[in-house]
């Protein structure tokens, strides 16, 4: 059975939770509507065997959509779909195909499972924006994709494909939507506290990032600049930014 909700579809196959991004003229970008479908999705998937979440139409998700709100509105909820995805008590898998950058890395890695196609490009924008990412983000990609992918990602705006990602792996299979539907029922056949079990220690084991009042300064700084704002205009425009530091 499908239901449509705003920004996405959910699908039931057997036990598995299929959530399906649904946005495809705006390039799947997180808004908050969908987010709040996400959180309704995690709260009603509460007993599944596993969750899969993919995309419609040419990317999986190109990123953020901020359109209408606030940003400090928008990252709350935005916190709280990720956070949400590494609570849930089954395994979650991410399909991503054609794009997933930005907002889309960061489902990503709160996945627990990622397969994507091999042309898929990934990646965090930030510092072509003018932006830093919270710190949860920062830790979980360096934990999920390591440390050397997270530190080009975050300082030098570098992109991968899924097939990099996965000779380093950090993308568990390349493969295709069906290849992602397929792993999920499988999963589905495994022993759900087991799993259960094994999901809690590794979220545990990863532990709570936690950073000094400089890190958050330093963050507000850049969210509050005159790049910021060039950052944004840039890329509305579809020009190269220009960045004082200021």
């Amino acid at each position: 059975m499908t239901e449509q909700r705003y920004g996405l579809t959910l699908t039931w196959h057997g036990r598995v939770a299929h959530a399906h991004l649904a946005r495809p003229e705006r390039r799947n970008a997180l808004d908050l509507g969908t987010l709040r479908s996400l959180l309704a999705v995690q709260a009603e998937a509460a007993d599944a065997g596993a969750v899969l979440l993919s995309g419609e139409g040419s990317v999986f998700c190109a990123g953020a959509d901020l359109t209408g709100v606030s940003e400090d509105e928008f990252h709350v909820s935005l916190n709280a779909v990720l956070r949400g995805f590494t609570q849930m008590r089954c395994p979650v898998v991410v399909f991503a195909h054609g794009a997933a950058l930005g907002a889309g890395t960061q489902l990503l890695v709160a996945s627990d499972l990622r397969m994507t196609t091999a042309d898929c490009v990934t990646g965090i924008p930030a510092a072509k924006l003018g932006l830093v990412v919270q710190h949860w983000t920062v830790a979980r990609l360096a934990r999920e994709l390591s440390w050397p992918v997270a530190r080009a990602m975050l300082l030098a705006a570098q992109t991968y494909t899924g097939e990099e990602l996965h000779r380093v792996g950090a993308v568990h299979r390349i493969g295709d939507i069906d290849d992602a539907r397929a792993w999920a029922s499988e999963l589905c056949e495994l022993a759900p506290l087991t799993l259960a079990g094994h999901k809690r220690t590794l979220e545990a084991l990863a532990g709570e990032p936690t950073v000094g009042d400089d890190v958050l300064a330093a963050r507000a700084t850049a969210l509050a600049s005159a790049d910021a704002l060039e950052g944004r205009a840039a890329f509305a425009e579809k020009r190269k930014p220009f960045f004082t530091g200021s």
